[in-house]
């Protein structure tokens, strides 16, 4: 499709269109502001403000509490349907705001984690609305453009939150207040907003009773529905080995990737970055790096929006997924930053093919009247893939790939002591002077002995497990009548 036909299809959408996505852009701003910092907030050295908590407690906290978050809106899209989009959106902006002030009062696992899943409360109310309103205010011919168009706005969001969030990064609590503020701001754009489909003052007035039957009501006859089944599970592995991008990159990174070589050309080049996305010389914020796959999808969404409309959504998917399990897996195999930020390209462009075709094709299946409803149980992969994505950051990343547990091995290996009680930072400097080495070198013995990078072959083989299994579900199910 040449770009003048896009720019007509743009055209097209309707006012509340574009004010649900500006209400998705400031949510996304808010959201990942935190959350592409979260990972190295719970797992990073008390010295640096973390809260030192394992890659097993990370794992569970983000797994289970981000799975709850994609899970609820089964429950949450239906009540949106019946009680009005608006309504509901104004009371996800509140839980979201309050506990984006409470989250930093608690320090332990438990008070982190509970206050975790009261934020993910907030976010699962929000969650369906935008995309059924998206669904709502597109159509076949524009479907394609139309949730490029949302990818888009997503990912503007999402690389602007973390940009400004890394600037507060020495008062760690202004991180989840940034957030909290960015939140309210979408009371202003609600005064915008208005329901496809819906007029206003007649809606229907269903007791919460009959709303919760009706909701497991459908439920149970979804889940009837064998292929569309198979189709959530075989999703639910993308979204496994795409987590990664959160839980586990900005920890590798932090932890792995020598960024000096980037600090250096920031220094000669643009000062602005080095001075400001910088947590000691010569290092760069591992979430600055990670956050360049939003802007690659800011730049070219909807160039690849434009090209992959050309072709089926179940095809689309299988070759953006094999792109996203090739890169995402790349990104762990080297320590080398240029090389990095190459592979993330090429994860990126996986995903601006493959994700959005989800999306999309869950809300061309969807009845209109219940849009909500299907694009809730479009999250049930995203649950499933959360859950797992948390069991292979935490524990299997613990095993495999962590430096402070690899410092610890390498301790007990060579007969080193060293005094208890030091925070993960000191502890691995301490480490590194019993063996005669600078932290850096030390870093090389620990890569070079135990094989980080190994984690590469995890990820590759999730992301591979799903293309396969989506090529076969294309060939057998969908084509059987």
């Amino acid at each position: 499709m040449s770009s003048q036909s896009s720019r007509s299809k743009i055209g097209q959408f309707p006012r509340t269109f574009w004010v649900a996505n500006f209400i998705e852009l400031l949510e996304r701003w808010a959201w990942y502001g935190f959350f592409m910092l979260f990972a190295n907030y719970l797992t990073s050295s008390s010295d640096l403000g973390g809260l030192e908590f394992t890659q097993a407690q990370k794992g569970t906290i983000m797994g289970v509490g981000t799975g709850i978050l994609y899970f609820l809106p089964v429950v949450t899209g239906a009540i949106a349907d019946r009680f009005g989009y608006k309504k509901v959106l104004a009371v996800a902006f509140a839980v979201y705001a309050s506990a984006f002030v409470l989250l930093p009062q608690f320090h332990s696992f438990t008070g982190v984690f509970l206050m975790y899943i009261y934020l993910a409360l907030g976010a699962a109310l929000f969650k369906p609305i935008v995309s059924a309103t998206v669904a709502k205010t597109t159509n076949d011919s524009n479907s394609s453009i139309g949730f490029g168009v949302f990818y888009m706005i997503v990912n503007i969001g999402a690389f602007i939150g973390p940009m400004v969030a890394l600037l507060f990064k020495d008062r760690s609590e202004m991180i989840f207040y940034i957030s909290a503020g960015t939140i309210l701001l979408n009371y202003i754009l609600l005064l915008f907003y208005k329901e496809p489909g819906r007029e206003d003052g007649k809606i229907e007035k269903t007791p919460l009773a009959d709303s919760l039957k009706a909701i497991f009501v459908n439920m149970a006859t979804i889940f009837k529905d064998f292929k569309f089944v198979i189709f959530l599970l075989i999703i639910a592995g993308f979204w496994t080995m795409y987590n990664q991008l959160f839980f586990t990159l900005p920890v590798f990174v932090s932890q792995w990737v020598d960024t000096s070589s980037l600090y250096n050309f920031f220094v000669q080049h643009a000062p602005f970055f080095s001075n400001n996305y910088s947590p000691e010389p010569g290092v760069m914020d591992a979430e600055f790096i990670t956050n360049v796959d939003a802007l690659y999808i800011i730049i070219f969404q909807v160039l690849v929006s434009s090209i992959v409309m050309k072709f089926k959504p179940l095809r689309s998917m299988m070759g953006g997924f094999l792109l996203c399990a090739l890169g995402m897996a790349l990104t762990l195999f080297t320590r080398n930053v240029f090389f990095l930020i190459a592979v993330i390209f090429v994860f990126s462009v996986g995903e601006m093919a493959g994700s959005p075709k989800i999306t999309e094709y869950i809300g061309l299946i969807a009845p209109h009247d219940k849009k909500a409803l299907y694009m809730g149980y479009s999250f049930i992969p995203v649950f499933i893939g959360n859950i797992l994505a948390g069991v292979i950051s935490g524990g299997v990343y613990q095993k495999i790939a962590d430096k402070v547990e690899l410092a610890h091995r390498y301790v007990a290996d060579n007969g080193l002591s060293i005094p208890d009680g030091l925070s993960s930072n000191a502890y691995i400097e301490q480490a590194a002077s019993a063996s005669g080495m600078n932290v850096s070198d030390f870093t090389q013995v620990l890569w070079d002995t135990y094989s980080p990078s190994n984690m590469w072959m995890v990820i590759f083989g999730i992301g591979l497990a799903a293309v396969v299994a989506l090529f076969i579900y294309d060939k057998a199910i969908t084509r059987t009548k």
